[in-house]
């Protein structure tokens, strides 16, 4: 199956906007920059971070790290609503975003228009995202196959979730014109569709617990459909950019645990940001850890040894510097 095009205006060519450094005073020793201001006094420009729709964990942890940015060296920080993943990295790579968030099988499929030239790099790996297929606990649909026929939400036109999804009713032989009737909402619209009765199922790859599941599973009785027998499938076909994981039990309100398809998070800059500004911001998003842990649970997760991992994405050699640094292969619990 054909990855999902990324929206008209992500995919849109153009020449990338040649963002001036975000950090640069700073990391030359301008003490303006305590105050955000260059050193003639006029505003340094807002950071412009690439997060996701409402309900999801990326915007989230957007706006908690645009709060630390801010805290940190006064700069104004811009939050991206998006499509998520693929909207993302094409935001990043021309030039209109800063840092982004990204799932690895996002950035395996973009085109070279994103990848190509090494545009893209990473910071640190974050924390696994969960695909969750979410149905109405009394709906008669007990594996994906039976979602044949049915109208199911596969995530927002331009999202990750949109890859995984076609990836996952393809493993499970729903597949081809009219297999599904098929809608393509975000997070919190899919639980307002669910809940209204307008789809019995939707698709959405997120941390745990994912805000808008959550809230839907306050007023409606949901199930998630395992997908662990499908993800052997997609390893053999797309790599390690799935791992097999399971959802807890208790995770909103579930009786026993799930067995589901897991897919890694990263955070990511133009490639040819400078060393010495990647460092200071992957050393910054660690130092933040306790603040991006008040606002998504998802975030205690994130860890030095495990961020190392960034598949199929090169780690920036900023962050590498700091990673080297800070030595997590010899600190127990880093």
């Amino acid at each position: 199956m054909r990855p999902p095009r990324p929206h008209r205006a992500a995919r849109r060519r153009a020449r990338p906007v040649r963002r001036r450094t975000l950090l640069a005073g700073l990391l030359a020793g301008v003490p303006s920059v305590a105050s955000g201001c260059r050193p003639d006094g006029t505003p340094l420009p807002p950071v412009v971070i690439a997060t996701g729709g409402g309900g999801g964990v990326y915007r989230a942890l957007g706006e908690a790290f645009a709060a630390a940015l801010h805290d940190r060296w006064k700069v104004r920080a811009t939050v991206l609503t998006t499509a998520a993943s693929i909207e993302n990295l094409h935001l990043l790579a021309t030039g209109r975003a800063d840092l982004a968030f990204t799932t690895v099988d996002a950035a395996a499929v973009t085109t070279t228009e994103v990848r190509g030239e090494g545009r893209i790099a990473a910071l640190a790996g974050l924390y696994d995202d969960y695909l969750q297929i979410v149905v109405r606990a009394d709906a008669s649909i007990a594996t994906v196959a039976d979602l044949r026929g049915r109208r199911v939400s596969t995530g927002a036109a331009g999202s990750g979730t949109e890859i995984a999804a076609g990836r996952v009713l393809a493993a499970a032989g729903v597949r081809g014109p009219g297999a599904i009737v098929r809608s393509r909402l975000p997070a919190s619209a899919s639980g307002d569709a669910l809940r209204a009765g307008r789809i019995d199922a939707f698709f959405f790859a997120g941390g745990l617990p994912t805000p808008a599941v959550a809230d839907l599973a306050r007023t409606v009785r949901v199930r998630l459909l395992p997908v662990g027998s499908l993800v052997a499938g997609l390893q053999r076909s797309f790599g390690e950019v799935y791992l097999a994981r399971s959802i807890p039990a208790g995770t909103y309100g579930l009786g026993r645990e799930v067995p589901a398809v897991a897919i890694p998070n990263v955070l990511v800059v133009r490639a040819d940001m400078p060393s010495a500004e990647a460092r200071e911001l992957t050393a910054l998003l660690f130092a933040s850890k306790p603040r991006l842990a008040a606002v998504h649970a998802q975030a205690r997760r994130l860890d030095r040894r495990a961020a190392l991992a960034t598949y199929p994405l090169p780690l920036h050699p900023g962050a590498a510097r700091y990673f080297r640094e800070a030595k997590p292969w010899a600190v127990s619990g880093s």
